[in-house]
């Protein structure tokens, strides 16, 4: 069944009244698409693509309503590994009436921008400012994650660091391909706003949902270009931590193999220098000629690290 929603003193106020002007589906079954298409007269087309993620924004005149497909963040989830990605919803604008088709459930009206709504089309307007504004939430969020896993890829040399950077960059990708679809729906809004009967009040609005819109497509284009431009340091960084970790782990190595080399010699199966039946004293001797291996090893890295 589908929310229903009223405009009472300028908010949006969920109702149970079946003449509800504002309808808001959310996943809708095949009963339900079947009752959009049959009574409403929606494209079943249209319909598809409010609920395809990978739909473009656009506007389109049907001759009983107008419908909006617009792009917005989907809800993000642990489960999705740092990887960001649009959604899409539609719109469907009749004389009387405003259906909202989307493909998971959200919080939709929401912000201050739905404090004070006047008509069906001044909601519609509002929808997308919002949509725009999330999306300005994501990629600040994007830029601190961003952020956080490149400290972590200075300090580790662990491949799942640069696959968190992988995903967040193409997040970025799908997000300026999203903000750009809806920069071409609201540009032909504009084009469109006799047709559409905009008010001065709203024609304002809608210039300053253009400009946001812009400003917002920027932002990710300056985020998306940092990640590009720099990766290749980044799996440039990961490859020199793992060969100073090789360079320690060679030289405990050799510092290890210095004095087995000498207490090895004299575990041969030979005749050594020295008498029958000495007592411990040959013990201590062995020890302190692979300690002095050992020093003198240490003592002559660092006179050669010294050197460089």
């Amino acid at each position: 069944m589908p929310r229903r929603y009223a405009i009472v003193d300028n908010k949006i106020v969920e109702t149970e009244d079946p003449k509800a002007p504002v309808l808001l589906y959310i996943n809708p079954d095949d009963q339900e698409r079947k009752r959009l298409v049959e009574e409403f007269l929606i494209d079943e087309h249209t319909l598809g693509s409010a609920l395809d993620p990978d739909e473009a924004a656009r506007l389109e005149f049907e001759p009983n309503h107008v419908a909006f497909i617009l792009k917005r963040p989907k809800n993000y989830c642990g489960k999705d590994q740092l990887f960001f990605k649009p959604a899409t919803l539609g719109l469907f604008l009749f004389a009387d009436r405003l259906i909202i088709v989307l493909a998971e459930d959200t919080t939709l009206f929401e912000g201050k921008a739905f404090l004070r709504v006047g008509t069906l089309l001044d909601l519609v307007l509002k929808v997308v400012y919002r949509s725009i504004f999330h999306f300005l939430e994501h990629l600040k969020v994007i830029n601190l994650l961003s952020d956080e896993v490149e400290q972590k890829i200075n300090r580790s040399m662990e491949n799942k660091y640069l696959i968190n950077l992988f995903a967040l960059q193409k997040s970025l990708v799908y997000y300026q391909n999203a903000i750009h679809s809806n920069g071409g729906l609201i540009e032909k809004m504009r084009h469109n706003a006799p047709k559409l009967g905009f008010t001065q009040e709203e024609l304002d609005l809608l210039e300053d949902t253009y400009i946001e819109n812009g400003q917002c497509y920027r932002q990710a284009e300056v985020y998306a270009n940092i990640l590009a431009s720099l990766m290749d340091a980044r799996a440039g960084v990961v490859g020199n931590n793992l060969n100073v970790l090789m360079k320690t782990l060679n030289i405990i190595t050799i510092a290890i193999m210095v004095p087995t080399l000498v207490v090895s010699i004299f575990s041969m199966n030979v005749k050594l220098p020295m008498p029958q039946n000495s007592g411990f004293w040959p013990f201590w001797l062995i020890l302190g000629l692979a300690g002095m291996a050992l020093g003198t090893f240490l003592i002559g890295w660092r006179w050669i690290n010294r050197r460089k």
